[in-house]
């Protein structure tokens, strides 16, 4: 993994340990980004008007073969959080209606249901998965007992931002549907970091990041919505794609992607991106990061003096890593790690508790976990962990 270093533009002094949050494109991916951005620059109008429909057509078609799933069923956009945004402003909730999550989902999302949940009267459940978890049975089992005669929809994260924990969205999925149940799956940590087969999850609506763990630029995501939903689901912008002479023979795909002026080079760079995890056959150098998070877990629970929060297996853990951290201070421990040791990691608050989440991509090295681990032991040694941080 040492080699791969070369190919991101990380600072070769930081310990970089937070791809979860924001990604890093590697140089091959960020050229071929640049490469588009040009193209728009030289010939604008032909860009946009002319190639851009069929750019966007061929760049969703190697999405879809990699997330296994029918290109006009997936639009790019920004980010995860703008798709929950598509999906709860359209759903035409009515007082009393409830949407049933858990209480590990990521904020943003959390605020967009609560928005538009609050409008309409409706009621946004989070249903406490309880922690440690000590099976994907229990999970199940948790998420049940939030239905009511009045739930409308399970939305849940595939992998959990907070947690880094893989939910079993599959099973879940099957349950929710077999209550009669929309499902929307979070899963904006998946692509890229699991093996993603949207034709057999049975999820109607899923959004995921391919600037997180596919490695394109960033503001590179994805909504897919089964065909049968697609008519529910207006664009946040009403735009050229509306009610057009001209039309793709999709109106998912013409209210969605045709918004006139912006500058959709990153969505053009999924192909890129593809084949560079083919080059360096990125399944081995997923295999070799997920074994290098679970080899340190337990001297990190040792440490802190805590307790894994899920099974530190396949099953639950991928390249993320959360461990239950005692500080009252969250944010200065975290700026006080970079400023002082050069380690980007973050300090996570989520309801009552805080967690430290490591992530490992192909560019990271044992080095840099043990980076992490002596600054910890500082700290601690100088007695700040509990009292200034």
């Amino acid at each position: 993994m040492d080699t791969l270093r070369s190919q991101f533009f990380i600072r070769p002094e930081v310990a970089f340990l937070n791809f979860g949050s924001f990604g890093a494109c590697p140089r091959p991916v960020f050229e071929d980004y640049q490469r588009w951005q040009r193209e728009l620059e030289e010939e604008p109008v032909q860009f946009i008007t002319v190639n851009g429909p069929r750019y966007l057509r061929e760049s969703r078609e190697a999405l879809a073969e990699y997330i296994r799933c029918n290109a006009d069923d997936i639009v790019y956009v920004m980010n995860p959080s703008y798709a929950v945004n598509i999906i709860a402003k359209s759903l035409n909730l009515s007082p009393g209606d409830e949407i049933l999550t858990t209480n590990l989902e990521y904020g943003a999302c959390d605020k967009a249901w609560n928005y538009y949940c609050k409008k309409s009267g409706a009621k946004y459940v989070r249903q406490p998965v309880s922690l440690p978890v000590a099976s994907q049975e229990q999970i199940i089992e948790e998420v049940k007992k939030g239905i009511t005669k009045n739930t409308k929809m399970l939305f849940i994260s595939h992998i959990t931002s907070s947690t880094g924990m893989i939910l079993p969205v599959k099973a879940l999925c099957d349950w929710a549907k077999s209550q009669g149940l929309l499902t929307f799956v979070d899963g904006a940590h998946a692509p890229g970091q699991i093996p993603l087969d949207l034709g057999s999850l049975n999820a109607d609506i899923y959004t995921g990041a391919c600037h997180k763990w596919m490695m394109a630029p960033k503001g590179c995501s994805f909504l897919y919505v089964k065909r049968e939903y697609q008519g529910l689901f207006d664009p946040l912008i009403i735009s050229w794609g509306y009610d057009s002479p001209i039309t793709s023979g999709s109106l998912f795909q013409d209210y969605h992607q045709v918004q006139g002026t912006r500058d959709f080079s990153a969505f053009l760079t999924v192909p890129k991106a593809i084949e560079f995890m083919r080059d360096y056959q990125w399944e081995k150098v997923s295999a070799e990061c997920r074994a290098m998070v679970r080899n340190n877990a337990q001297r990190f629970f040792d440490l802190l003096n805590t307790k894994p929060i899920c099974p530190v297996n396949e099953a639950f853990i991928a390249q993320m890593l959360s461990i239950r951290i005692q500080t009252p201070n969250p944010d200065k421990l975290k700026a006080h790690l970079f400023d002082e040791y050069q380690v980007e990691v973050p300090v996570i608050v989520h309801e009552d508790k805080v967690f430290l989440r490591y992530s490992i991509q192909g560019f990271n090295t044992q080095k840099d976990l043990d980076r992490l681990y002596d600054a910890l032991v500082e700290v601690l040694s100088e007695g700040e962990l509990l009292s200034s941080f």
